[in-house]
C-alpha cells in the first residue's frame, strides 16, 4: 500500500473521520464562516450586536469544547474558532459605531 493510500485509509477511518457526524457537522459549519466574511461589507448600522455576541461566544466556547472531547476534533474546533472570530470583528465594528456616534456612508442598495 501508497504512503498516500494508508494515509487516506487512516483519514477515512478516524472516529472524526468522513464516516461519522463529526466530520460532516463542522464542514458544512463553515458556511458560517463564509456568511461572516460576507457580513463585512455590510454597513455597520445594520449589523446586529446580539446575533454577534451570540456567534463570538458560541465560537470561542466551542472551539474550547472540541479540544476537550473524544475524538479531539481540529475540524470543529478550527471553524468555531472562525466563527468566534468573525462575530468578534463585527461587534468591535459595531462597538466603534456605538462609541464615536458616526453614521457610515450611505450605500446604494
Amino acid at each position: 500500500m501508497s504512503a498516500v493510500a494508508a494515509k487516506l485509509t487512516q483519514f477515512w477511518n478516524h472516529p472524526a473521520g468522513p464516516k461519522t457526524v463529526f466530520f460532516w457537522a463542522p464542514s458544512f459549519k463553515w458556511g458560517l464562516v463564509a456568511a461572516g466574511i460576507a457580513d463585512l461589507s455590510r454597513p455597520v448600522e445594520k449589523v446586529s450586536l446580539p446575533q454577534s455576541l451570540a456567534l463570538m461566544a458560541t465560537g470561542f466556547i466551542w472551539t474550547r469544547y472540541a479540544f476537550v472531547v473524544t475524538p479531539v476534533n481540529v475540524n470543529l474546533a478550527s471553524v468555531n474558532f472562525f466563527v468566534g472570530c468573525t462575530g468578534a470583528y463585527q461587534v468591535a465594528r459595531k462597538q466603534g459605531l456605538i462609541q464615536t456616534g458616526e453614521q457610515s456612508p450611505k450605500t446604494e442598495e
